[in-house]
């Protein structure tokens, strides 16, 4: 059984290597990729996998964005962190869905009803709607995070969400910069940040940076068909997005 595991965590990752091996000896892992940019690439350039394991929640943005771009014959299951996301995977002919942290026992679960569909996806190719699950997901009521609690000198400092910018990364710690151009770390991490924010608000918009709409004033074309961004306040760095999600950026910006 060759497999592709589509993981965004580096420990979530080996965690299911590591249970895959344990549950299914005859499986061979063809790779562990972290964002859509590089799952698209992996499937022009390789054979699909017999079995995916996709995280809802990438680097670079949604899973769903792969299947916009590129026809995916291949049975997936879902790995999430997100009841929301789980329970709907089923409307579009997922095989199965894993709340992370995976447990082992419902890793076995999962690949025996892979085994038992298995003729299914032969005899057709897998059938998925990724707008469908978008609009889905789009309805449905998440609660965010509308503050955060920050360190200031020897005191805590309330910061509403409202009042923040950007957030961004440097030297392996995470910043917050609100619009009156005040720094803060926080003990976080942009990929967890990523999640908590409303995504109608905040948008992953580098490695580096998730950005608020109202901080970007102004957006110019870069070359290779990436798009650079003017913050206020003005960052330390460049911000410059991809050339894989300056599509979702300008649908993200239209909403």
């Amino acid at each position: 059984m060759n497999i592709l595991i589509v993981e965004d965590e580096k420990l979530a990752a080996q965690l299911l290597v590591s249970l895959l091996k344990e549950v299914e000896q005859n499986i061979k892992i063809l790779d562990t990729l972290d964002s859509v940019e590089r799952t698209i690439s992996w499937f022009k350039n390789n054979d699909p996998p017999d079995l995916i394991f996709l995280d809802i929640q990438l680097s670079d943005g949604l899973c769903f964005n792969i299947f916009k771009q590129i026809e995916i014959h291949s049975p997936v299951i879902f790995t999430t962190a997100y009841d929301e996301y789980a329970l709907k995977a089923f409307e579009v002919n997922s095989v199965d869905y894993l709340l992370k942290p995976v447990k082992i026992e419902k890793l076995r679960l999962a690949l025996e009803k892979y085994k038992k569909l298995k003729y299914s996806f032969s005899s057709s190719h897998f059938d998925f709607d990724p707008q469908k699950l978008i609009n889905i997901l789009q309805q449905t009521k998440a609660e965010y995070t509308s503050r955060f609690l920050v360190n200031k000198g020897n005191s805590l400092v309330i910061v509403d969400i409202n009042d923040i910018a950007y957030f961004y990364a440097e030297d392996k710690m995470v910043f917050i910069t609100t619009y009156d151009e005040k720094i803060y770390p926080i003990n976080n991490t942009l990929d967890k940040l990523e999640k908590s924010v409303d995504p109608k608000e905040f948008f992953r918009a580098a490695r580096q940076f998730i950005v608020s709409a109202k901080a970007i004033k102004k957006i110019h074309n870069y070359f290779n068909y990436k798009l650079k961004l003017n913050l206020m306040p003005l960052p330390k760095t460049d911000v410059i997005v991809s050339k894989a999600r300056v599509g979702e950026f300008k649908e993200w910006l239209s909403r």
